[in-house]
Protein backbone atom coordinates (compact mmCIF):
# COMPACT_ATOMS: atom_id res chain seq x y z
CA UNK A 1 0.00 0.00 0.00
CA UNK A 2 1.26 3.77 -0.79
CA UNK A 3 2.21 6.23 1.78
CA UNK A 4 -0.62 8.92 2.14
CA UNK A 5 0.38 12.29 0.64
CA UNK A 6 -0.40 15.28 1.90
CA UNK A 7 -0.89 18.74 0.23
CA UNK A 8 0.25 19.27 -3.29
CA UNK A 9 0.87 15.22 -3.64
CA UNK A 10 4.11 15.37 -1.22
CA UNK A 11 5.05 12.83 1.55
CA UNK A 12 4.29 13.29 5.08
CA UNK A 13 7.35 13.58 7.11
CA UNK A 14 7.82 10.85 9.60
CA UNK A 15 7.80 12.09 13.32
CA UNK A 16 7.83 10.77 16.83
CA UNK A 17 6.18 13.48 19.82
CA UNK A 18 6.52 13.25 23.51
CA UNK A 19 3.82 13.19 26.18
CA UNK A 20 5.69 13.65 29.26
CA UNK A 21 4.02 13.98 32.36
CA UNK A 22 5.32 14.86 35.84
CA UNK A 23 3.94 13.09 38.88
CA UNK A 24 0.37 14.79 38.83
CA UNK A 25 -0.15 13.94 35.46
CA UNK A 26 0.87 17.47 34.16
CA UNK A 27 2.22 17.72 30.39
CA UNK A 28 5.30 19.40 29.46
CA UNK A 29 4.76 21.99 27.18
CA UNK A 30 7.30 24.14 26.16
CA UNK A 31 7.05 27.73 23.92
CA UNK A 32 8.84 27.99 20.35
CA UNK A 33 11.13 30.05 20.28
CA UNK A 34 10.44 30.70 16.42
CA UNK A 35 6.67 31.28 17.31
CA UNK A 36 6.54 33.08 20.65
CA UNK A 37 2.95 32.62 20.84
CA UNK A 38 3.18 28.87 20.22
CA UNK A 39 3.36 26.15 22.73
CA UNK A 40 4.01 22.38 21.97
CA UNK A 41 5.11 19.02 23.53
CA UNK A 42 8.72 17.62 22.36
CA UNK A 43 8.91 16.22 18.86
CA UNK A 44 10.77 15.69 15.70
CA UNK A 45 11.81 13.98 12.89
CA UNK A 46 12.60 9.75 12.87
CA UNK A 47 16.23 9.07 11.52
CA UNK A 48 16.45 6.32 9.14
CA UNK A 49 16.63 3.43 11.40
CA UNK A 50 14.84 4.95 14.51
CA UNK A 51 12.09 3.35 15.63
CA UNK A 52 9.46 5.69 16.96
CA UNK A 53 10.67 4.99 20.88
CA UNK A 54 13.99 5.68 20.48
CA UNK A 55 13.55 9.18 18.17
CA UNK A 56 11.04 10.45 21.03
CA UNK A 57 13.81 9.47 23.26
CA UNK A 58 16.50 11.18 21.30
CA UNK A 59 14.28 14.10 20.90
CA UNK A 60 13.30 14.41 24.35
CA UNK A 61 17.25 14.77 24.93
CA UNK A 62 17.60 17.19 22.11
CA UNK A 63 15.53 19.38 23.41
CA UNK A 64 15.12 19.48 27.15
CA UNK A 65 18.30 17.92 28.13
CA UNK A 66 16.52 15.34 29.52
CA UNK A 67 17.98 11.86 29.40
CA UNK A 68 16.57 8.17 29.26
CA UNK A 69 17.57 7.54 32.59
CA UNK A 70 14.88 10.13 34.03
CA UNK A 71 12.00 8.74 31.85
CA UNK A 72 9.81 5.66 32.15
CA UNK A 73 7.99 5.05 28.75
CA UNK A 74 4.10 4.32 29.76
CA UNK A 75 2.57 3.59 26.30
CA UNK A 76 2.75 4.00 22.74
CA UNK A 77 0.10 5.65 20.53
CA UNK A 78 -1.40 2.44 18.65
CA UNK A 79 -2.08 4.58 15.32
CA UNK A 80 -0.17 7.34 13.45
CA UNK A 81 -1.87 10.88 13.37
CA UNK A 82 -1.32 12.94 10.39
CA UNK A 83 -1.55 16.58 10.11
CA UNK A 84 -1.43 18.53 6.74
CA UNK A 85 1.09 22.00 6.98
CA UNK A 86 -1.21 25.44 6.01
CA UNK A 87 -0.91 26.83 2.29
CA UNK A 88 1.40 29.53 3.40
CA UNK A 89 3.92 26.92 5.00
CA UNK A 90 4.19 24.12 2.17
CA UNK A 91 7.64 24.09 0.26
CA UNK A 92 8.79 26.22 3.09
CA UNK A 93 9.64 24.33 5.96
CA UNK A 94 11.37 20.62 5.85
CA UNK A 95 12.93 22.24 2.69
CA UNK A 96 10.07 21.67 0.72
CA UNK A 97 10.11 18.08 0.92
CA UNK A 98 6.95 17.08 2.92
CA UNK A 99 3.01 18.21 2.97
CA UNK A 100 2.80 17.84 7.03
CA UNK A 101 3.88 14.99 9.33
CA UNK A 102 2.87 11.75 10.16
CA UNK A 103 3.40 11.20 13.78
CA UNK A 104 3.66 8.52 16.53
CA UNK A 105 3.33 10.01 20.15
CA UNK A 106 4.88 8.32 22.98
CA UNK A 107 3.61 8.73 26.37
CA UNK A 108 6.78 8.34 29.43
CA UNK A 109 6.37 10.14 33.24
CA UNK A 110 9.40 12.30 34.17
CA UNK A 111 11.00 10.63 36.99
CA UNK A 112 13.59 13.79 37.74
CA UNK A 113 13.38 16.80 39.02
CA UNK A 114 12.50 20.22 37.38
CA UNK A 115 16.17 20.95 37.88
CA UNK A 116 17.03 18.18 35.47
CA UNK A 117 15.20 20.00 32.76
CA UNK A 118 17.51 22.35 30.46
CA UNK A 119 15.94 23.79 27.12
CA UNK A 120 19.01 25.44 26.81
CA UNK A 121 20.84 22.81 24.41
CA UNK A 122 22.58 22.65 21.31
CA UNK A 123 19.83 23.59 19.08
CA UNK A 124 17.36 24.97 21.26
CA UNK A 125 14.23 25.08 20.25
CA UNK A 126 12.20 26.54 23.39
CA UNK A 127 12.74 29.70 25.50
CA UNK A 128 10.38 28.87 27.76
CA UNK A 129 8.83 25.71 29.63
CA UNK A 130 6.25 24.81 32.57
CA UNK A 131 3.99 22.12 33.42
CA UNK A 132 0.33 22.29 32.18
CA UNK A 133 -3.35 20.80 32.45
CA UNK A 134 -3.47 18.87 28.90
CA UNK A 135 -6.33 20.74 28.39
CA UNK A 136 -5.32 23.91 28.69
CA UNK A 137 -2.87 22.93 26.29
CA UNK A 138 -4.90 22.87 23.65
CA UNK A 139 -5.86 26.42 23.94
CA UNK A 140 -1.83 27.33 23.29
CA UNK A 141 -1.42 24.95 19.82
CA UNK A 142 -0.87 26.20 16.73
CA UNK A 143 -4.25 25.67 15.33
CA UNK A 144 -3.01 23.76 12.71
CA UNK A 145 -1.70 21.23 14.80
CA UNK A 146 -4.73 21.18 17.51
CA UNK A 147 -6.60 18.41 15.90
CA UNK A 148 -3.55 15.92 16.55
CA UNK A 149 -2.91 17.21 20.14
CA UNK A 150 -6.69 16.21 20.51
CA UNK A 151 -6.36 13.07 19.05
CA UNK A 152 -3.17 11.95 21.28
CA UNK A 153 -4.34 13.55 24.54
CA UNK A 154 -7.64 11.24 23.81
CA UNK A 155 -5.21 8.13 23.35
CA UNK A 156 -3.49 8.77 26.76
CA UNK A 157 -6.12 10.29 28.39
CA UNK A 158 -6.30 7.84 31.27
CA UNK A 159 -2.84 9.62 32.55
CA UNK A 160 -3.34 12.62 32.28
CA UNK A 161 -4.72 15.41 35.00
Amino acid sequence: MAEPAGPQGLPYRPCAGVVLINGEGLVFAGQRLDRPDAWQMPQGGIDTGETPRQAALRELTEETGIGADKVEIVAEAEDWVFYDLPPELVGKVWKGKYGGQRQKWVLMRFLGQDGDVCIQTDHPEFDRWCWIRADDLLDSIVPFKRDVYRQVIAAFRDNLA
